[in-house]
């Protein structure tokens, strides 16, 4: 684990994979929660997290320095299910890269318990972790100009969901009704760090 300052009140906590990441940002989570760290902001990304607005950031860094990383996360107990169609335009080529029929890629990642890693790219993205190591595919040689709002995606060992048409180089293997953003909903988004998400049969599949 590496702490670096940030600014004045802030930490950016380096480690070497993902799941330690979200290991991290549930440990520091709980201890907000219980009143043993006060801090404005913690955000996750794919090997880091972020602790913005500290009281006293010079011993939270020391602490942590000489801490041991904490175990993997409970998983959470509340569920978000997101009807999905598995008509993407690279099914085809994710079941070939996965070396299994169609058919498969639809059950593989239906049967498939997912925790949001962290959000980013748009507001209401969720980078989603789950599926195991030989089912990582890699990104588009060449990104679509215009991918269209509620595509179901992969890239690398991630599952997302594109919540407004945006340019984007990731595979699309299926399409949802889910609103991942709303300004009007509280919170606006749908998913948020931690989330366990679960991709059911939707409409017409």
């Amino acid at each position: 684990m590496k702490v670096l300052r940030v600014g004045e009140d802030a930490l950016l906590v380096e480690v070497s994979s993902g799941d330690q990441a979200q290991a991290l940002h549930a440990e520091l989570l709980r201890r907000r929660a219980e009143g043993s760290l006060s801090v404005r902001e913690i955000v996750p990304a794919a090997r880091t997290v972020l602790l913005d607005g500290l009281d006293a950031p010079a011993r939270l860094a020391a602490e942590l320095t000489a801490a041991d990383l904490p175990s993997a996360p409970p998983r959470v107990r509340d569920v978000v299910e997101i009807p999905v169609r598995y008509d993407g335009p690279d099914l085809a080529e994710v079941a070939a890269h996965w070396g299994v029929p169609v058919r498969e890629v639809a059950r593989i990642h239906r049967g498939t318990e997912f925790r949001v890693a962290f959000c980013g790219f748009a507001p209401g993205f969720g980078y989603l972790t789950g599926l195991p190591s030989r089912y990582d595919v890699p990104r588009r040689a060449t990104p679509r100009t215009a991918v269209p709002a509620g595509s179901v995606a992969l890239a690398g060992p991630y599952t997302g969901v594109y919540p407004r048409s945006s340019p984007g180089g990731w595979q699309l293997i299926g399409t949802t009704d889910a609103v991942l953003w709303d300004h009007a909903r509280v919170p606006a988004a749908l998913l948020s760090p931690g989330t366990t998400v679960r991709f059911v049969p939707g409409p017409g599949s």
